[in-house]
């Protein structure tokens, strides 16, 4: 069978050929830059509700394994390829990437033409579609199925996508703070990185309240990752953390929180920074990375200067050389920063690492 479609809200049509499960699909239709690590892309619970469209032109090439998921399952709500590979070759595989979007039930499809997809999402931003395996009806029927399919704007995803009981990632080797993360959309890798610092990391869910957060006596707050729209987000228990003047770490939907939090707006961006190649700029050492980035939507902050919030004066502390995107803030007083990208690096780069350091560092510093 090879009439499976690929169809955009706008009526674009991409034709080719079932890849992975079969049946029909429907999502914001995104495209992530990475050369390497799918698996954590299709584990990543921030890509909730959309289909992914990869732009490297070879996928599945190191397969499945059991050890890099960053989540229990896929996420992805659809998958677009342009030429999967045919055979397997990492000793750490177990299965095929095909075999493995099977078992998880998402619905692919490979085609010709991602570099042309990607071009037109530049073009026209990122919009709804859907995935047909067996495009039998009319192609403007299936055109009213995308345009009947939730919007990303106004979407609330975090809870869908947040534990649904806390639990506890223990410190490794000697343990030196107890952290608070409050999951969004967590991957597991985070969590790890902090345990790797000697934190225990209590992970909290997305519901969880101010009581239920001092509950565990924690050195610092952590806010992760995660879907939706930071429009959709409360702001009232980050807004009494940041009263007490407990430690604040946030990261992506984490550091869209921070910015509301702070009296600053949020604003969808046109088709969205995914991948692992952003160059970001920290503005205070003037030193740049290149990080992993999986967001939709960004926080409006004024670049020229600090700018005065309930808590004291905070700045923008990294911003994105391609489109001076806001990619970090921080209060002046040092007590909560917050960035737009992912320094756990699951699959990479390594470059922000050190701000789990830094995070360290403000936790200890309350402790003296």
């Amino acid at each position: 069978m090879s009439n499976a479609v690929l169809v955009l809200e706008d009526g674009r049509v991409f034709r080719g050929t079932p890849y992975g499960a079969e049946g029909e699909t429907f999502g914001e239709m995104v495209f992530n830059t990475g050369m390497t690590g799918y698996q954590e892309t299709l584990t990543d619970p921030s890509y909730h509700r959309q289909i992914v469209a990869m732009t490297a032109p070879h996928i599945g090439n190191t397969g499945v394994n059991d050890e890099d998921p960053e989540s229990s399952k896929v996420w992805v709500a659809g998958y677009v390829v342009r030429e999967p590979s045919r055979v397997v070759s990492n000793w750490r595989a177990n299965r095929s990437l095909d075999t493995y979007l099977k078992e998880q039930g998402v619905v692919g499809i490979a085609i010709q033409g991602t570099r042309a997809l990607t071009r037109h999402l530049r073009e026209r931003g990122a919009m709804r579609a859907g995935i047909f395996s067996d495009a039998s009806e009319p192609v403007e029927a299936l055109v009213e199925k995308v345009r009947r399919a939730p919007q990303m704007t106004g979407a609330e995803l975090a809870t869908e996508v947040s534990a649904a009981e806390p639990y506890v990632v223990e410190a490794i080797g000697e343990k030196r703070f107890t952290v608070a993360a409050i999951d969004l959309g967590i991957k597991g890798m985070t969590p790890q990185r902090m345990a790797e610092r000697g934190c225990e990391v209590h992970v909290l869910p997305a519901t969880a309240t101010f009581e239920q957060i001092t509950a565990v006596a924690p050195d610092g707050v952590f806010y992760s990752n995660g879907p939706g729209d930071p429009a959709t987000a409360d702001v009232s228990v980050l807004r009494q953390v940041l009263a007490a003047k407990i430690p604040f770490f946030g990261i992506c939907f984490g550091n869209q929180i921070f910015g509301r939090a702070l009296g600053l707006g949020t604003y969808k961006l046109r088709y969205g920074h995914r991948g692992v190649n952003q160059p970001v700029q920290d503005r205070r050492t003037g030193k740049v990375e290149i990080s992993a980035h999986n967001h939709g939507f960004a926080v409006e902050a004024p670049l020229a200067g600090p700018f005065e919030t309930p808590y004291g004066p905070a700045e923008v502390s990294h911003v994105n050389l391609n489109d001076d995107c806001v990619e970090g803030l921080r209060l002046l007083d040092g007590t909560a920063f917050s960035v737009q990208y992912h320094p756990e690096a699951a699959a990479g780069p390594h470059d922000a690492a050190y701000l789990f350091d830094e995070f360290c560092e403000v936790m200890s510093r309350a402790q003296a």
